[in-house]
């Protein structure tokens, strides 16, 4: 048998495997570093940035449910003057395609920080969280309206002259129409999705366990819910999806790249298995070999056809 193809391709970025960490649960790399070789990746896409450095919520910002976590995290970053100054050269150490994630409070933040990260060639590509359920008055708007979402992805692509990639929430009625929009404004990948909006209550306080109140769910509990959102979008738009939501293990990432995503992003399983990420491309690869497929790309989509 021939050596298994696990290359894919988002837009006019090639990766050599489809499996990409998924931004806020690998810091910048560094942090998973002594796990795993991270160049074994088909991407890495580092945490979020905001103009201005966060301190993030107040604790706790994490609580586990039966299947999965809740997260109120809150953007904690160094912001852009941050990040310039200290993660950049940890990015420009590595070999593979680094995803820089942007969130803002308005779209005039969006468009400084590509304007000002549109200078670093080490950057394969911009995800613009416009998904965010955390941020008081900031990212939910923006990712429940197709129109700001049309807007957001239009002024971005003018600001940046690399690939966009849209990160979607699912918190909205029709998931396709906020993907379309995102297409129509130009973006060259689409990402789905982040996570499910979610409370916990502390009983002996009487009282909810964050102080944002609400946080993000996610873990295996919300794949179905992932699973299916990429299935629609995939039948709407001809971008392709990197696909997240409760990806635990190889199989359930090839449910994903059946069901029309090029590519997956590993989040919480990495909280519980560092090397989650290189576990599941050799259970890709497994997966392949048992079926006798050569290359990835004849499953792509299979389910849609």
């Amino acid at each position: 048998m021939k050596e298994i193809d696990l290359s894919t391709k988002l837009g006019e970025i090639t990766l050599k495997n489809p499996v990409i960490t998924a931004s806020g649960t690998c810091g910048y790399g560094q942090e998973l570093e002594d796990y795993m070789d991270l160049e074994q990746l088909g991407a890495l896409t580092v945490k979020g940035i905001t103009l201005q450095a966060k301190t993030g919520n107040p604790v706790p910002r994490i609580v586990e449910t039966p299947a999965g976590i809740l997260n109120s995290i809150g953007l904690e970053n160094p912001g852009l003057e941050g990040f310039l100054a200290d993660k950049i050269k940890i990015i420009k150490g590595y070999q593979l395609p680094v995803f820089v994630n942007i969130s803002g409070y308005s779209i005039e933040d969006f468009v400084l920080l590509a304007e000002k990260l549109a200078e670093i060639s080490c950057i394969a590509a911009l995800e613009v969280n416009v998904s965010c359920p955390n941020i008081p008055g900031g990212g939910l708007a923006f990712g429940t309206d197709p129109e700001l979402i049309y807007q957001i992805t239009k002024q971005v692509k003018a600001a940046y002259p690399g690939s966009v990639i849209v990160k979607l929430s699912p918190n909205v009625t029709a998931i396709s129409d906020m993907a379309i929009a995102a297409q129509e404004g130009g973006a060259d990948i689409i990402s789905l999705i982040n996570t499910l909006q979610g409370m916990a209550i502390d009983l002996e306080r009487q009282k909810p366990v964050f102080a944002n109140t609400f946080g993000g769910l996610s873990g295996p509990a919300i794949k179905p819910v992932a699973l299916r959102m990429v299935y629609q979008v995939a039948q709407k738009i001809k971008i392709p999806i990197i696909g997240m939501g409760g990806i635990m293990t190889g199989q359930d990432a090839v449910e994903f790249l059946l069901a029309g995503a090029s590519a997956v992003a590993i989040g919480t399983a990495t909280l519980i298995h560092p090397d989650a990420p290189l576990m599941i491309i050799k259970e890709i690869k497994a997966y392949l070999q048992d079926k006798k497929i050569n290359n990835i790309q004849e499953i792509i989509g299979k389910v849609l056809n």
